[in-house]
């Protein structure tokens, strides 16, 4: 679970910031339509960044970022997390982090220790078809519980959804909307299939603009901003 990618720069990833991107190797969930399946099924053939080469590369860029984006696969997973964001806190960075929500206690420990500035919050689709994303069962009221604490905590934060044909209905965007009802910002991906980590779903049709502004519309009457992305 050690960090396996980095990218210099990006102006997209964190809001209103110039921020290095860190990848993390392995999760707790193996979603058909992730756009990052080699940090998922064969992040053990890639060797980790030692971390002492990620200090040395933020560090020769401190003056042109100003954050850290933390990624993945599911960097909440990852044993010397904290540690590594304390380091790069320290370095006067922001931190953002990227994660499913299925390690709420870590989550709040890193929100306790100040150590999060920003949190994106994939939620892949209505609670009851999580099954569907993993060999595995999956521990729901963990995502409960890591939505809870960015509802009523202080740290900024976005939910994600990335809307894919099949697993992101209508009736699936209405019963997210109420887990996020009263929330911040709620951005709506549209599916790019070229990138799944199933064959299968690379062959799957994005949804037409016209159904993503129809799920927008019913984003909107539960959360205060919604994107589409």
């Amino acid at each position: 679970m050690g960090i396996k990618g980095f990218q210099g720069t990006s102006v997209l990833d964190f809001p209103g910031r110039i921020a290095s991107l860190v990848f993390y190797g392995g999760c707790n969930l193996s979603c058909g339509f992730c756009h990052n399946p080699t940090l998922i099924d064969d992040f053990d053939h890639y060797p980790d960044m030692p971390v002492e080469a990620l200090f040395d590369a933020l560090q020769q860029r401190l003056g042109f970022i100003d954050g850290v984006v933390i990624s993945g696969g599911e960097p909440t997973l990852a044993p010397t997390l904290s540690s590594t964001l304390s380091r790069i806190k320290e370095m006067g960075l922001a931190v953002k982090l990227d994660t499913n929500g299925l390690r709420p206690d870590v989550v709040a420990r890193l929100m306790a220790q100040n150590l999060l500035d920003y949190v994106a919050l994939d939620v892949k689709t209505s609670p009851e078809r999580y099954g569907e994303l993993h060999h595995r069962p999956v521990a729901l009221g963990e995502l409960k519980k890591t939505i809870d604490l960015l509802l009523n905590g202080t740290v900024d934060y976005e939910f994600r959804t990335t809307c894919v044909p099949g697993l992101v209905e209508e009736k699936d965007i209405q019963c997210i909307a109420n887990l996020l009802d009263g929330g911040r910002r709620w951005i709506l991906q549209q599916f790019v299939a070229v990138h799944a980590m199933d064959e299968t779903m690379q062959q799957c049709e994005a949804f037409s603009s016209q159904v993503l502004q129809g799920y927008a519309e019913v984003a909107r009457a539960h959360v205060q901003q919604v994107e589409l992305r």
